[in-house]
């Protein structure tokens, strides 16, 4: 992973100086006040997310650290850069562990063998898991989790694999998921095929997805917006 240090130093400095203010206090009399507040809001919030566990009074001391060479707790930009580095492989190898064991539960209950129903538009589908809460409609958002590829195993797109659930709009997504969508409870886990005049049919998707290809889902709806 290939870490921009130069691009992290500038929004540190904005949102930590921006965490010295009371906001309650700051008068915007200019278009540069304004715009200076607003990069300030948006840099932090990003900030917060990438670095939630962060002292931000110790960012604060960094940054004025690089401006007073009497300071003996300056690091060079270098050991700087290693810092950081080591601390983002570190959660990046954190995150990765609890993708692998999201994975390994998720899968399991799709290894089990059970019938296979065919809906009149062609798509065929194995519940996996039988929900009990209520059936989106078209007009519903949807968050989801799923597993896609083409039948020879090929893997096309994961949020399992992500780590993360995706919400989208039941009318949104390919004629297959939108009719499948429907069919479902809150809480199921369907094992789907759909074939390709349901999904992208002769024109395909992208490169991972030939033209006329059948698709398999596995699909769990984990709630209706």
């Amino acid at each position: 992973m290939k870490l921009n240090v130069t691009a992290i130093a500038l929004t540190t400095i904005l949102f930590s100086c921006s965490q010295n203010k009371n906001t309650q206090n700051v008068t915007l009399e200019d278009e540069i006040d304004s715009t200076s507040f607003a990069i300030g809001v948006s840099v932090g919030e990003n900030l917060n997310n990438q670095f939630d566990e962060l002292d931000f009074e110790l960012v604060n001391a960094g940054i004025n650290s690089t401006k007073d060479t009497s300071n003996n707790f300056g690091i060079s930009s270098m050991v700087a850069q290693g810092i950081i580095q080591r601390y983002m492989t570190k959660k990046q190898l954190e995150k990765q562990k609890e993708v692998d064991a999201l994975k390994n539960i998720w899968f399991q209950d799709t290894l089990s063998i059970g019938d296979m129903f065919t809906t009149e538009s062609g798509i065929k589908y194995q519940i996996l898991v039988n929900g009990s809460g209520a059936k989106p409609t078209l007009n519903d958002q949807v968050e989801t989790h799923y597993h896609g590829t083409l039948l020879d195993g090929t893997v096309f797109d994961s949020s399992i694999d992500r780590g993360e659930t995706v919400s989208f709009p039941v009318s949104g997504v390919i004629p297959g998921w939108t009719e499948a969508l429907q069919l479902m409870s809150v809480g199921s886990k369907w094992k789907l095929i759909i074939p390709s005049e349901l999904a992208y049919g002769e024109r395909g998707a992208g490169q991972m997805i030939p033209p006329n290809s059948d698709l398999i889902f596995i699909v769990e709806l984990v709630s209706i917006k």
